[in-house]
């Protein structure tokens, strides 16, 4: 018998050690190449407000395939090429098949396994989809206390636990991702003493609410998530209303979150799939311009997906952010 965070991070460590997550789901880098490549010029304005430092690490948490930053990387040559020679590129992977995915694409990189590892200095990091699949805890209103999930022999076991400390009716389920909030806790410690901004992009709550979110991919499909161990992607929404507590706490300012919908239309997506599909035929521009609305739209991955901002706290209020 295991604790549910402990069953969850082994799971998924031998899911993307040995699987190729791409054929489970697909990301919106991935989907759409304006993504990326708006990202890259959000990076360039950032890094302009940091004071154009001579060198900063660009970094990513969890880059995939690579091309995310290999789109956003494409557009910073050509329209800052000052703030492409002064990014050094690190990206945080801890599979070695998607390393070596990575390499083809961004050879210049220098991997890490840990965010903590991520040498000082100025930092602009991007993480998309990168924290539903940290593991969480998930508590359980019993009576008048509360019970913690276990797994054992692919079924959960209840066993008593302390409060955590929120309120739930009668079995109610309370997550709680505590690797999550040591990631983003550190990350705000270090942007508060040595600069930078982490831009954080998953699907998940804007306020903190009870609900059972666990949820689980295979072969493309929903699946149990106690089944399938390893070969199936296990993730959980994100508690965003919890990340930026902790990194106010470790004294960063904080940006949003804001919607996916609101952040993408407020970089000039849409602009840029309508310029990218020009140059296409007609039924590869109504892909692009399909995939662009996919991202945006609030019935779709507009509203699911939210986006936050943890900066230096005397870094400018960050594109995209604005009431």
């Amino acid at each position: 018998m295991e604790r549910l965070d402990h069953f969850m991070a082994r799971a998924n460590a031998a899911y993307y050690a040995d699987k190729n997550p791409f054929a489970d789901f697909t990301t919106s880098p991935e989907l759409c190449q304006a993504f990326g490549e708006v990202l890259g010029a959000w990076c360039a304005v950032v890094w302009q407000a940091m004071g154009q430092p001579e060198e900063f690490l660009l970094a990513e948490a969890g880059p995939g395939r690579g091309t995310l930053m290999a789109d956003a990387r494409r557009v910073l040559a050509r329209v800052a090429p000052d703030c492409h020679a002064a990014a050094r590129l690190h990206l945080i992977e801890t599979s070695p098949r998607l390393r070596a995915i990575q390499a083809e694409r961004l050879g210049d990189a220098v991997w890490h396994e840990r965010i903590e590892s991520l040498p000082d200095g100025p930092l602009i990091l991007l993480a998309n989809e990168f924290l539903d699949a940290l593991p969480i805890r998930q508590f359980v209103r019993r009576g008048t206390g509360w019970v913690e999930r276990y797994v054992a022999a692919g079924a959960f076991v209840e066993r008593p636990s302390g409060s955590p400390g929120w309120n739930a009716a009668e079995g109610g389920v309370v997550e709680i991702n505590e690797v999550a909030q040591a990631i983003v806790a550190q990350l705000a410690a270090r942007l508060a003493l040595q600069g930078g901004v982490a831009l954080l992009i998953d699907y998940g709550t804007a306020v903190s609410t009870p609900g059972d979110s666990l949820q689980a991919l295979f072969n493309g499909e929903p699946a149990d998530p106690l089944a399938h161990v390893g070969a199936a992607d296990i993730t959980a929404h994100v508690d965003f209303a919890a990340l930026a507590l902790v990194a106010r706490d470790q004294g960063a300012a904080v940006f949003g979150p804001v919607t996916q919908g609101k952040f993408l239309t407020a970089l000039g997506l849409m602009p840029r799939a309508q310029a990218l599909a020009r140059t296409q035929a007609p039924r590869q521009a109504s892909d692009i311009m399909a995939t662009a609305q996919r991202i945006t739209e609030p019935d779709r991955m507009g509203t699911l997906f939210k986006v936050l901002a943890v900066c230096h706290p005397d870094q400018p209020l960050p594109p995209g952010f604005a009431a």
